[in-house]
């Protein structure tokens, strides 16, 4: 397996070296490719809830609160872990993460009932809450300063991750049944592996010595500010992936019931969604590189808005087209948003990526359980007409202060 990762990245960095003099492509294609096995996993688990809904009777109640149960989990960890490993750097706790996905991918696999489900969707939250933070961290050590280009890179694994679940759910899982999720165990294998190489080169690189590394090149703002910048991207992030969630959760429902699709057919859109989210993420990062952060937050979440205005009242073939353009432009924003805090509250690279995944994945599964209650008490085509006017809270991008030099101000 270390042939999968350039040697020169393997070896130790000169001590005196603040961050890498260029950007390491070969560890972050292996920290990508990670993080396409784990999202991979993750995603073929929403993508299964049609047949667990049908094989254990379950309300859209219920379904919201697997996914509530696993991202929760996620979330409380991941800003305590990202914290934690700021001052004590933890190189081999990728793989170690990866096992608590692995056992909870194979307890849903035998789950004989609701709760031992939960139980499952909570280890898989584990594994997440010790991933994410981490190998965001990775990424930006690799990235020799293309801090946008890093995490886009990163992000991207897991969106074409995101968007394979569904399809290989459609191809396997659902023709197979429910034992047939144990079979892709060989993924997380594969990963534990790959993040075995990766901790290695973390071990070696010389800021898993520093406790406290100071960032340059920023204006030092009021915590007055800082607190308010932080505020509004958390405010950011809400209207993104409650959104998300109606998508990710319920829009095979969505398809079946307004459309009369299939489930196979349902999840092939829900593939092509998620491959627009993948494309969008990779666009973000380098675009925020370039003119500076802020436009691309103002862009990829209030510029969605029409978008979504108009999806709950298009036919089929443009529910189509809009799912993928609202994918593109939406997923822009999240690598802009982790790279923007990162140099908001310099030194604290785990921290934020934490904080920030954390965010994601618990207001994805608040938004989960809000929104199939809302759908078991009025319908799944009125929920989608609430969360269009989400993307409207981005018109607070106007209180964040700009951090780039050099670059276009907004």
């Amino acid at each position: 397996m270390e042939t999968s990762l350039d040697k020169s990245a393997l070896s130790a960095a000169p001590p005196a070296a603040v961050r890498p003099q260029r950007t390491i492509y070969s560890v972050l294609g292996a920290i990508s490719f990670t993080h396409m096995l784990n999202d991979m996993i993750q995603s073929l688990i929403l993508a299964i809830y049609p047949m667990l809904k049908d094989n254990f009777s379950l309300s859209f109640g219920q379904i919201g609160l697997i996914t509530l149960v696993y991202q929760i989990t996620a979330s409380l960890l991941q800003p305590l872990i990202g914290s934690y490993t700021d001052r004590h750097p933890k190189p081999y706790s990728l793989p170690v993460g990866m096992g608590f996905t692995l056992s909870g991918l194979l307890l849903m696999s035998v789950a004989p009932n609701f709760g031992v489900l939960l139980m499952a969707a909570a280890l898989v939250g584990c594994g997440s809450s010790v991933f994410h933070p981490e190998s965001s961290r990775v990424a930006r050590m690799a990235s020799g300063g293309k801090h946008g280009l890093a995490q886009s890179l990163f992000q991207v694994g897991g969106n074409v991750g995101s968007s394979l679940g569904p399809l290989l759910a459609a191809l396997i899982v659902i023709p197979h049944g429910q034992g047939s999720i144990a079979w892709f165990s060989v993924a997380a294998l594969v990963a534990i592996a790959v993040l075995t190489q990766i901790g290695r080169w973390y071990k070696q690189h010389p800021a898993t010595k520093r406790t406290r590394g100071a960032q340059a090149g920023h204006p030092t703002l009021s915590r007055n500010k800082v607190l308010v910048a932080v505020g509004v991207l958390v405010l950011l992030v809400f209207s993104k992936y409650f959104y998300l969630a109606s998508i990710n959760s319920y829009f095979t429902f969505y398809l079946i019931d307004r459309f009369h699709l299939p489930i196979q057919a349902a999840q092939i859109h829900l593939f092509v969604f998620l491959a627009a989210v993948a494309a969008g993420t990779m666009i973000g990062g380098p675009i925020g590189d370039r003119i500076g952060r802020k436009y691309v937050i103002w862009v990829s979440i209030l510029g969605v808005t029409p978008f979504t205005l108009l999806l709950p009242y298009a036919n089929l073939f443009w529910t189509g087209v809009l799912t993928v353009v609202i994918g593109i432009v939406l997923a822009s924003a999240f690598s802009a948003i982790l790279v923007y805090a990162q140099e908001l509250i310099p030194g604290k690279v785990g921290t934020i990526a934490g904080l920030f995944f954390g965010l994601a994945f618990g207001l994805g599964g608040v938004g989960a359980a809000v929104l199939g209650q809302l759908a078991d008490a009025t319908s799944i085509t009125y929920v989608y007409k609430v969360c269009s006017f989400l993307p409207l809270i981005g018109v607070l991008t106007v209180f964040l202060p700009n951090l780039e030099r050099g670059k276009v101000k907004a």
